[in-house]
């Protein structure tokens, strides 16, 4: 393997993609993926590699090309490979660099983009790009897939690709994406999470209608007393831990280092060695139900005839009826739920060979490393494309990172960076895995 021109191609490509503006306002407003997917499909066809673009509508643009699937010993089953173009906005005042410059400064890329997701975009690219070159191509036959409107629920990508253009995913057997594959650190030992399940998700409204008036009169029937007082029972409520199958595996790893019995009781406590990633685990031993949005009223002293609240709703594989239960009992009488978005949670066995490749790829590059799979509180393009029946989904991009880096916190925040050195090791890590595929 020739590491090296992988690693220095995956930093600019990275860059590159970063550069691209292809902010996500979860609306039609924005400037879409179009320009990123003729970018990422140039650098497909440069090698070979047809690409074809698919727009839902204007400038919301996904790209797919079919890759390897010849030779002695080649297969039938397709791996799809999958990575999202667009990025939730930025706020560049907020910023110490611009969020769209690419810089590179003290060790980090830093940018919109650079940890979600355009890092393994351009892990991808790199290595299948160095293979191309090479002739190292797989006998199994591989879909790339570079998608659109992955932020705001997948509707106007993947949604649309598993919908209307099929025939590209037909065939495909197991898929990779995001969000799996990096470090932290417990008691000492890297541990590496790899994707295998991920929560369902109800992005709900509420409303409450009541009955208008002067804000000086008593008003019995007042719309957003009734709202508030929902909205805070929903703040109050502590959900019951519940343990499935991935965060067991997960949770019995950690077990082991810190010499503790898993059980509902102890998963708190376990949960906290992860330190900063405890923010994102702690989501997933449970259901969740977040107040994110309220409007209500337009002058002080008017009673107005309706309140709305918006929550980020998020269930356990195997939870749902549960969550909507709660739901329902917690928002209490007189208010309406409307579902504005609901995906499906998934759960895949951690066992087969397409594990063993991504754990076997870590560890040499990383001997001394862990490998265990986790459930992901936020959502992934593998939700619409787990309709195409019996796919098996792993989120698989790798980076080795420092043990004092809060990881989680850099998705959707500000300063967003990557370690350029983590980079570079998930190209050769994603290089080792596709010897296996």
């Amino acid at each position: 393997m020739s590491g090296d021109a992988v690693d220095s191609e995956v930093v600019d490509l990275c860059r590159e993609l970063v550069r691209f503006d292809t902010s996500n306002y979860g609306d039609s407003s924005g400037p879409g993926e179009r320009k990123a997917a003729e970018y990422v499909a140039t650098l497909l066809d440069e090698v070979g590699i047809e690409a074809r673009l698919y727009e839902s509508a204007p400038g919301r643009t996904s790209v797919v090309a079919d890759w390897g699937g010849s030779g002695p010993t080649a297969r039938t089953d397709r791996l799809l490979l999958h990575g999202h173009l667009d990025v939730v906005p930025a706020a560049a005042e907020d910023w110490q660099v611009d969020p769209f410059a690419g810089e590179v400064i003290d060790g980090y890329l830093w940018g919109r983009g650079t940890v979600d997701m355009k890092d393994f975009d351009a892990m991808l690219l790199a290595v299948v790009r160095h293979r191309q070159r090479t002739g190292r191509v797989p006998e199994r036959p591989v879909v790339l897939c570079f998608t659109a409107d992955e932020e705001a629920g997948g509707h106007s990508g993947a949604e649309y690709l598993v919908n209307h253009q099929r025939h590209e995913l037909e065939g495909c057997t197991e898929a990779v994406g995001e969000v799996g594959g990096f470090s932290t650190t417990v008691r000492g030992r890297r541990l590496y999470l790899i994707e295998a399940a991920e929560k369902g998700m109800a992005w709900l409204k509420l409303t409450s209608r009541g009955t208008a008036g002067h804000g000086s009169m008593i008003n019995p029937n007042n719309a957003v007393e009734r709202l508030s007082a929902a909205v805070a029972r929903i703040g109050a409520y502590e959900w019951p831990v519940r343990l499935t199958p991935t965060m067991e595996v997960l949770l019995a790893t950690v077990g082991d280092l810190a010499g503790t019995e898993v059980t509902p009781e102890t998963a708190p406590d376990l949960i906290e060695e992860f330190g900063g990633a405890a923010r994102m685990l702690g989501a997933v031993i449970s259901n969740t139900l977040q107040p994110t949005m309220l409007q209500a009223g337009y002058k002080v002293n008017v009673v107005p005839t309706e309140a709305t609240a918006f929550l980020d709703g998020r269930f356990l594989p195997g939870y749902e009826e549960e969550f909507m239960a709660t739901l329902e009992e917690l928002v209490g009488e007189g208010i309406t739920i409307e579902a504005l978005s609901h995906q499906q949670p998934w759960e895949t066995p951690y066992d087969g060979a397409l594990v063993a490749s991504m754990e076997r790829s870590i560890l040499a590059e990383d001997p001394e490393a862990i490998v265990a799979p986790y459930l992901m509180s936020g959502g992934t393009d593998a939700k619409h494309f787990r309709d195409i029946g019996g796919l098996r989904s792993y989120g698989f991009a790798p980076l080795r990172l420092p043990d004092d880096l809060d990881f989680t916190a850099l998705f959707h925040g500000v300063d967003e960076r990557v370690p350029v050195d983590a980079l570079r090791f998930g190209a050769r890590v994603f290089d080792r895995f596709l010897d296996e595929v």
